[in-house]
């Protein structure tokens, strides 16, 4: 009679145990790989009507290789640089964002200036010796962890800040670090991942059209008076 009250206990507590993974999963968040410096944002010198840099420090705090990548809402006027990557446990590199920066609308005030401009960076667990191609988000899904979404916020380039200064450091670090990077002989990985230099190209293309839209709307300005 005691052994039937056990297994009946044992599968009232089974099943209470299952209803409640679920739950405890969805609100306890995956464990990150990667730590972010800045951590939720990405600043930005306010300039509209031109390209503007921005930086975020990458460690692996992880006892694993992690790969990592770069996404943005905004593929055509934003690009990253690099935009993925393999880092090694306790490696860490800075990475330089670049955003075109639009004029402001309804007379907003420049700095003031919002957009929904988002960029989100996975990591994945990949073995030693595992070479870097995007593919491999696609080819692990269910590993891939989202470690940060980071919101874009403008500075004013004309107004001192502990941001700014930090921003300065940061892009100038990595600067340093790519040119020390030109220095080393080139070693042959195989093909090239041209995705950065389309996402380039089309950021060109849309500046080049916008700067054209402007020169129009001044003749225009200027036929009309």
């Amino acid at each position: 009679m005691a052994a039937a009250d056990n297994q009946h206990k044992r599968r009232q507590y089974d099943g209470k145990l299952r209803w409640l993974c679920p739950f405890t999963e969805s609100i306890l968040p995956a464990r990150r790989r990667l730590r972010l410096d800045p951590s939720s944002n990405l600043y930005f010198p306010y300039e509209p009507g031109k390209q503007a840099k921005s930086a975020v420090k990458i460690k692996n705090t992880s006892k694993s290789y992690v790969a990592f990548k770069f996404q943005t809402t905004a593929p055509k006027s934003c690009y990253m640089r690099p935009p993925g990557g393999i880092l090694t446990p306790g490696e860490s590199l800075i990475a330089t964002v670049f955003k075109f920066i639009e004029q402001p609308e309804n007379n907003e005030k420049p700095i003031d200036q919002k957009t929904k401009v988002k960029f989100k960076i996975i990591s994945l667990k990949v073995k030693e010796g595992t070479d870097y191609v995007p593919e491999l988000f696609d080819e692990q899904k269910d590993q891939v962890t989202i470690e940060r979404t980071l919101k874009v916020l403008f500075l004013d380039p004309e107004r001192p800040s502990p941001a700014l200064d930090k921003l300065k450091l940061q892009l100038a670090q990595a600067e340093a670090a790519a040119t020390e990077a030109d220095k080393k002989p080139p070693v042959d990985t195989g093909p090239k991942v041209v995705g950065e230099g389309l996402i380039v190209d089309e950021w060109k293309e849309r500046r080049e059209r916008y700067l054209a839209k402007q020169q129009v709307e001044a003749v225009d300005s200027v036929v009309k008076q």
